[in-house]
């Protein structure tokens, strides 16, 4: 039986993605986040200009087995506007910066969406009939007179075309002086928080005007400030453990049974530095871009600039495993910074059994990594690899003045502006989705079905 990574670089096929990419396209147009729901039915991204567009999987069908599983458009509803704070003179942007699903209780679908300074609550529901038969109002809801009510009769529900509707149920609003760069849903369902440069909160999902900070890293003089929060999320069983990663690469595990306030964390994960490796930008690429729980909670999952890494939570020492994602850019740190690529936050994944990660690069490659075989393969989300059934193979990059192969890219033809920041896997399918600037490319690997 071929293993996860084998099929992933020989077999992945097209599902859906948009007909044609722009020609051109704006700034607003930017895929700024990308989120499964827990059972990967809906699908939802959110842009720069504050938009989030909902993808539904359609049903199984007999009669057309290539269209099975295909994501189309959902819903699609502006969730921020543009914001001045007059006290400070400052513009809030509309983009969406994070997006979370609630678990399903009803028939409803509930998410979390924030910008930099606002979270939201939506609710997503359908509607298919209608009442009809008012006694005191006509059909177009205007009140009868009520002398003309001669006789009384049954409303009845009568079937019209599907509606979604979204609404805002909860604006959790003026808690953060900071950028916020991360929410994670508790697992308690009741609960979660909102973590920006220097602070998180926790919040109650029914109370929006009050939250209580759980970290506060900001120090008394500002000049005293040595680094800050890029990420956080809650474990996904221990509702009492959370984690939070640092810019100076560091990640810090805190038990909220400990105390009301976690600033001194339980336990912190570092890999000592090679003196012999120091650079200049040796800071920069070392920040941790993002951090992610394995679906066991065993393990964490963490992106810097470089590397993706996995830790066990047993073992602070050091990570567990460390996967170069393009270590051919070391020799072009330089030029990064210059053109302020360096400060790129890549986001990372694991799949549904926590045996292969990915993560994004540049030239709209993204990156697997087996966990199991040690195996690796580089893919491109590109128009070639858009079309119905099309088979992404294995890309293949290679450093200045190195040997090159037939279909391999020189690095110094790498375009920086084509960058996967954001991706997404099914949490229990090997379908992925895949952000690409203003395009969403979703692929399915064909032959999950008889592998698992």
């Amino acid at each position: 039986m071929l293993s996860p990574i084998q099929v992933l670089c020989s077999d992945i096929t097209t599902l859906s993605l948009e007909p044609e990419p722009f020609a051109s396209y704006t700034e607003a147009d930017i895929i700024s986040t990308v989120e499964f729901n827990h059972t990967g039915e809906l699908l939802a991204t959110g842009d720069k200009g504050g938009r989030v567009v909902i993808f539904q999987r359609e049903p199984e069908s007999q009669t057309e087995p290539f269209s099975q599983g295909e994501y189309n458009v959902y819903s699609t509803f502006q969730s921020h506007e543009p914001e001045f704070d007059y006290l400070k003179s400052l513009e809030i942007e509309e983009k969406i910066n994070k997006i979370r699903w609630l678990p399903q209780q009803n028939a409803a679908h509930f998410l979390l969406s924030t910008n930099d300074k606002t979270v939201k609550l939506w609710k997503v529901s359908e509607r298919d009939k209608r009442p009809e038969g008012y006694n005191l109002k006509d059909e177009e809801g205007r009140i009868k007179d009520l002398s003309t009510v001669t006789s009384l009769q049954v409303p009845v529900l009568k079937p019209v075309d599907l509606m979604v509707e979204v609404s805002p149920r909860r604006v959790f609003a003026n808690a953060h002086t900071y950028h916020i760069n991360s929410i994670s849903v508790n697992s308690d369902y009741e609960t979660y928080m909102s973590a920006d440069d220097l602070r998180i909160n926790l919040w109650h999902l029914d109370i929006t005007d009050r939250s209580f900070n759980i970290v506060d890293i900001k120090p008394a003089n500002m000049e005293d400030l040595t680094e800050v929060i890029t990420a956080a999320e809650f474990h996904p069983h221990h509702c009492n453990l959370f984690v939070y990663s640092s810019s100076k690469g560091t990640l810090r595990l805190c038990d909220m049974r400990e105390a009301a306030l976690c600033d001194k964390h339980s336990k912190l994960f570092e890999e000592p530095e090679d003196p012999s490796a120091h650079s200049f930008f040796s800071e920069i690429i070392s920040s941790v871009s993002d951090v992610k729980f394995s679906h066991s909670g065993r393990y964490l999952l963490t992106r810097d600039y470089l590397t993706a890494k996995v830790w066990d939570l047993n073992m602070e020492s050091k990570p567990l495993e460390t996967y170069q994602v393009h270590d051919y850019l070391r020799s072009k740190l330089c030029s990064l910074y210059e053109n302020d690529c360096i400060f790129d936050k890549f986001e990372c994944a694991w799949n549904g059994s926590d045996s292969v990660i990915m993560t994004g690069a540049y030239n709209n490659f993204f990156r697997m990594f087996d966990r199991n075989t040690k195996r690796d393969v580089t893919l491109e989300a590109s128009r070639e690899s858009s079309k119905p059934r099309a088979v992404l193979k294995p890309r293949r990059v290679c450093a200045a003045g190195g040997k090159r192969r037939k279909d391999d890219i020189s690095v110094d033809s790498l375009d920086f502006t084509k960058k996967i920041l954001h991706t997404a896997w099914h949490p229990t399918e090997n379908i992925i989705a895949i952000a690409a600037t203003n395009n969403l490319y979703i692929f399915q690997d064909k032959l999950s079905s008889e592998m698992h």
